[in-house]
């Protein structure tokens, strides 16, 4: 009776190989995700896990690096596959419409239920619940149409103050301070902050503005 040693482990190329097919890389809006084809599969019916499918109906390009091209925004994508990765909604400091709006275009049903109830108790709220914190910016005249439009998620222009004297030249800067606020729950414990290259100066604003 002869003996057959058979060879149970796989070379290391098709490990690699294996793992290598397991990674998804994602380019929305030119912003890189990488991640898991199990973690884009967590929704059957999602866009996601249909457009990993060998048999995938859906039309997508990819760019140089292989990455799968998404035109939508990445700020209010991170959420949507943050939630599919772990099943927790974090927004940090992003507004619930616009994840809602991206969870509708992923399809995935489950997110998209749990923002409309937290739309829906956001909204039902006292509005003593409820504070506005306001900003105060110093910027230039050329800088001005920029920061405005660059402004974070959330926060709405208010007043525009002209810092020029009278003894300035008139070939100086005009320089400005441009007050923002933004609606937020007191107990919400987020952190409210501006990604606006514009300096707050909220000593000088609160003295200026009796805020």
């Amino acid at each position: 009776m002869s003996t057959v040693f058979i060879n149970s482990r796989k070379s290391p190329n098709v490990l690699k190989k294996q793992g290598t097919d397991q990674w998804v890389k994602l380019n929305v809006g030119g912003t890189y995700f990488l991640t898991t084809k199990t973690t884009l599969s967590r929704d059957p019916n999602s866009f996601l896990s249909r457009l990993i499918q060998e048999d995938c109906d859906l039309i997508s390009d990819r760019d140089e690096t292989g990455a799968y091209l998404i035109d939508r925004d990445p700020k209010y994508f991170a959420p949507v596959l943050n939630y599919l990765r772990h099943g927790k909604l974090v927004l940090d400091g992003v507004s619930e419409e616009g994840v809602l709006e991206e969870a509708e275009f992923y399809n995935v049903t489950q997110l998209i239920a749990l923002l409309k109830e937290c739309i829906l108790h956001r909204d039902q709220r006292p509005h003593a619940d409820k504070k506005r914190v306001y900003r105060v910016l110093q910027c230039r005249e050329q800088e001005l149409t920029q920061m405005i439009s660059t402004l974070s998620d959330g926060w709405r222009f208010e007043q525009l103050i002209s810092m020029q004297f009278s003894h300035y030249g008139p070939f100086e800067n005009n320089e400005f301070l441009c007050v923002v606020s933004k609606e937020c729950g007191t107990t919400a414990g987020r952190e409210l902050e501006l990604n606006d290259r514009a300096k707050v100066l909220q000593q000088k604003g609160s003295r200026i503005l009796g805020i």
